[in-house]
């Protein structure tokens, strides 16, 4: 259930954060005990700063009101994704070819659930997608589908 929200989330507040010349980088929301967790990662060219995060705050929590999207009682933080940024989405993959990674995979691969390398490329071959990453000199086809995190490293 928290994945079907976190995408509601995602496609109704995508559009106020692009009106304000940024890129939504990624969206969690969690269940917590007595209430819903919901984060919003932010970025545009330069930072994002303090008064973009309000901004954006300010306007997605009449959002998430208006379409009680979580159910009930929530909190909401808007920050910016920091030096450690998430690649979730496809086009995250392809901004950031040539860039050092860090990956956590759901099984073991090569006998690693982790690694870092430089991302070369992200391919999609007969529906498949897939990452080859450069880790001390060995290339790596990394699945997609087995990525459970995946962040730049600076």
């Amino acid at each position: 259930m928290q994945s079907a929200y976190k995408e509601q989330i995602r496609d109704l507040v995508e559009p106020v954060v692009a009106g304000e010349g940024m890129e939504l980088v990624m969206v969690e929301c969690l269940k917590m005990q007595s209430r819903w967790l919901v984060r919003l990662y932010i970025d545009k060219e330069g930072g994002v700063t303090l008064d973009d995060c309000a901004t954006v705050s300010n306007q997605v929590g009449d959002i998430l009101d208006v379409h009680d999207v979580p159910p009930g009682a929530y909190t909401l933080e808007v920050s910016s994704p920091g030096l450690d940024r998430p690649l979730e989405r496809d086009r995250d993959f392809l901004k950031y070819r040539g860039a050092i990674i860090s990956l956590k995979l759901e099984e073991k691969l090569a006998g690693s659930r982790n690694f870092r390398g430089i991302l070369l490329d992200y391919i999609v071959e007969e529906g498949q997608r897939a990452l080859h990453v450069d880790v001390g000199g060995t290339v790596h086809r990394i699945p997609r589908e087995k990525i459970l995190k995946a962040r730049l490293v600076q």
